[in-house]
């Protein structure tokens, strides 16, 4: 029987409590968002891409905390047209829509993040750091491509830190993982750590802080993301040289202060 892909394309129903839950602590996880066959089907795909181009060859031992924490591979969309089905799904657009509550979305990037076996944690970390974006209204969705128990090492969120200032200029390293934790720690920010069921996705704010822990199974840890970024999203002057490096690489040709609508970043929600 041929697989069915149509559940990218059809709306999800999101409950108010969900909507209400995204805004307060700036992040959800959203049960069946996928069905487990497409899961399958998602996670052989994007396995076969991420091995094509894995671009770490060394030891595990002989890597950075950063290199240890995962293999990542970015904007797959531009060169697998089945992976491009997934990234363009009006499915998960529509709830990056209307969790952020906008008139709806365009991509900022994808990218595949694969935690080996003996793989290390994933360092506390805000992702718009790295963003060279005007406004707040960004959020990636976490989607694992298996059942992700603890063991795993899925996605640890730090429950309505977006709204603490301090350690905004830490980039991901050994530094942000303490420095990051102390300053959680002393707010009193609940900490959120849970497995995964197949076709659960995670939805969580750009300035919200989150970390993964190692991968102490025999088999990696698989996950694909997609960044969404407000329609009517302006790039920003960068603030720092990775922020100057995200323009280069994922919004060629935007002109600070204004819209962001280069065929990078293609409007996912409603459709043009």
């Amino acid at each position: 029987m041929p697989l069915d892909l149509s559940i990218l394309d059809e709306p999800y129903s999101l409950d108010p409590s969900d909507i209400a839950f995204y805004r307060a602590n700036a992040f959800v996880k959203l049960k069946n968002v996928a069905t487990p066959d497409v899961v399958d089907h998602f996670r052989d795909v994007i396995t076969r891409e991420v091995l094509a181009r894995n671009p770490i060859h060394l030891p595990m031992e002989e890597r950075s905390t950063y290199d240890r924490a995962f293999l990542q591979v970015m904007n797959l969309w531009r060169d697998s047209e089945a992976v491009r089905q997934l990234v363009f799904s009006r499915r998960l657009a529509g709830i990056a829509t209307k969790l952020m509550g906008v008139s709806g979305v365009r991509l900022y990037h994808d990218q595949a993040l694969y935690k080996e076996p003996a793989g290390g944690f994933t360092p506390w970390h805000a992702d718009q750091f790295y963003w060279p974006l005007s406004n707040d209204n960004t959020t990636t969705a976490w989607i694992p491509l298996q059942p992700t128990p603890l063991e795993m090492g899925p996605l640890e969120f730090s429950a309505a830190s977006h709204v603490a200032v301090e350690g905004r200029d830490f980039e991901i390293s050994d530094d942000s993982e303490s420095l990051i934790a102390q300053m959680l720690e002393r707010g009193g920010y609940r900490r959120v750590v849970e497995s995964f069921d197949a076709g659960e996705v995670s939805f969580h704010a750009g300035w919200l802080y989150h970390r993964a822990g190692p991968n102490t199974t025999t088999v990696a840890r698989g996950v694909m993301t997609v960044i969404y970024m407000d329609a009517e999203m302006r790039l920003k002057a960068p603030e720092n040289e990775s922020q100057q490096s995200d323009w280069d690489a994922w919004c060629p040709g935007a002109a600070v202060g204004e819209p962001i609508r280069t065929p990078l970043n293609p409007l996912l929600y409603p459709t043009e």
